[in-house]
């Protein structure tokens, strides 16, 4: 063993002194511009695969339609919902999220649920996954999170040991973990999943008033799974089943549906909101924050190429029409400049001159040239602003209401207060939401999974990981333990 540690640097080659938490203005944020070392991490990341998505890369996606059959005008003035009856198109991409192209649809691993709408006032990509939660709340633990999903630098496995080395030092993974490890981190197929934004959004209406909200998408085919054993059997048997179960399906009209739902928190009810309501690793309890119903998604038409439509689908968090907004969910933040930079990466600058990613309601910039320019390039029009040759000019009547901030000092933020409550919602979740039947298949899963873990640390990394079962549900970790026949000794306190 060394006797001095290296120092963490820059590609640069400078120190600095944080690697897990983004500078934030505030322990809420929202994040700065000025962290450099967030920036330098995610655009690396992003540059690490070529052509292949870094995540999400193998899917299917299709068209279809949005209807709103309620009425939210007073929560936001978005003009996709100022009607009941209004249709808008829509295109829908599912996938696995840590597997390559060619892996199974059937592993054990989120999935993704990205939406795109295409309405009248440009793209509003909701880039969601199947569940409201996520394994980490700040971006600059991304990529690192990712790496321990794929595969082992030296063998080229995928690798159990440094998949719970990091769940076992992030604590704050452990509700994602108790989904992925329960039978719906292995879905039946994509019709018979549920939806999420999982970050909170915000939503702004008429009148300026700002309120946050939450996304949820629920199938109407109803909830179906996989357990463990069956998943691992179909990934012999049909390793492509999702993506033939949904062209099956909607080529032989079976239309597949969701309804689509929000959750409303005021300002004034997230300051009084026991947890952060802008954290990813946590959920708005539906007994104080019920779901409200906005409309129906209906899938209706496959793409007549894979290539052009699915492949080449970009989405990006940052793409939100009026009406939608942001908040100060750290991740979100992250993702506004990760995503777009992956695709111009991936796709080229151009990327949104792609027909599957081409806004209807028509565009009018002054950005001209780049790679796979495949439009007029805006002809003999002006490229800069202002100019005295057309009549394109910026509309005040889309200003947001000043987002408000949080009186502080601009540091790295690791947590605020509740923040370090990991385990009540996880604990709920294997109590109350799970049936019996699903709790002994999550044990049986999470067993399976972590006699996987080898090496000299594996001791250290199980007692660690039992200890946050053992905080999330006693029984929990006192039936994984059985299961590894290992000696567990319960933390203190």
């Amino acid at each position: 063993m060394k006797e001095k540690k290296e120092k963490l640097t820059t590609a640069s080659g400078i120190p600095y002194s944080r690697n897990e938490d983004s500078m934030t203005v505030g322990p809420r944020g929202p994040v700065l511009l000025q962290d450099y070392v967030l920036h330098e991490k995610m655009a690396h990341f992003n540059r690490e695969r070529i052509p292949e998505r870094v995540v999400h890369a193998k899917g299917t996606g299709a068209f279809g339609t949005f209807t709103v059959a309620h009425d939210i005008t007073k929560y936001t003035r978005a003009k996709l919902f100022n009607k009941k009856g209004k249709e808008c198109p829509v295109f829908i991409r599912f996938s696995t999220v840590g597997g390559e192209k060619g892996s199974a649809d059937t592993e054990r691993d989120p999935r993704g649920f990205a939406m795109k709408f295409y309405t009248e006032e440009g793209n509003w990509d909701l880039v969601g996954n199947n569940t409201p939660v996520f394994f980490i709340k700040d971006p600059k633990k991304f990529g690192d999170f990712i790496h321990t999903q794929k595969r082992n630098p030296k063998t080229n496995l995928k690798d159990a040991t440094m998949f719970w080395d990091f769940f076992s030092l992030n604590p704050e993974s452990m509700h994602q973990v108790m989904i992925l490890f329960s039978d719906r981190g292995t879905p039946f197929s994509y019709r018979n999943m549920n939806g999420y934004g999982s970050h909170t959004f915000s939503m702004i209406n008429a009148r300026n008033e700002r309120v946050w909200v939450k996304f949820h998408v629920k199938t109407k085919q109803g909830i179906k799974n996989f357990t463990g054993p069956e998943a691992d059997e179909m990934k012999g048997k049909d390793p492509d089943w999702a993506q033939g179960d949904l062209v099956t399906s909607i080529e032989k009209g079976d239309f597949p549906k969701w309804s689509f739902n929000i959750q409303v928190m005021t300002d004034e009810q997230a300051k009084k909101f026991k947890w952060n309501p802008f954290d990813l690793t946590k959920i708005w309890p539906h007994s104080e924050y019920p779901l409200i119903e906005v409309g129906e998604i209906e899938l209706n038409k496959i793409p007549e190429n894979y290539f052009r439509d699915v492949e080449q689908a970009a989405f990006a968090p940052a793409h939100v029409v009026d009406g939608i907004g942001y908040s100060y969910d750290k991740m979100l933040q992250g993702r506004l400049l990760s995503y777009p930079d992956a695709h111009r990466h991936r796709l080229g600058p151009n990327y949104e001159l792609i027909p599957v990613n081409r806004p209807l309601s028509g565009v009018n910039n002054f950005q001209r040239d780049g790679y796979m320019r495949v439009d007029d390039n805006g002809g003999d029009h002006p490229n800069y602003f202002p100019n005295s040759f057309d009549d394109i000019e910026a509309d005040p009547a889309y200003k947001e209401p000043l987002l408000e901030l949080e009186s502080g000092v601009a540091d790295w933020y690791d947590r605020n207060e509740n923040d370090d409550d990991h385990f009540t919602q996880p604990g709920n979740l294997f109590r109350k939401v799970m049936s019996e039947k699903n709790r002994e298949n999550t044990i049986n899963n999470l067993i399976s999974h972590m006699k996987g873990i080898s090496g000299s640390k594996r001791d250290e990394i199980i007692q660690r990981q039992l200890g946050y079962f053992y905080k999330t549900d006693k029984e929990l970790a006192d039936k994984v333990a059985k299961g590894l026949n290992f000696k567990f000794t319960p933390p203190a306190g």
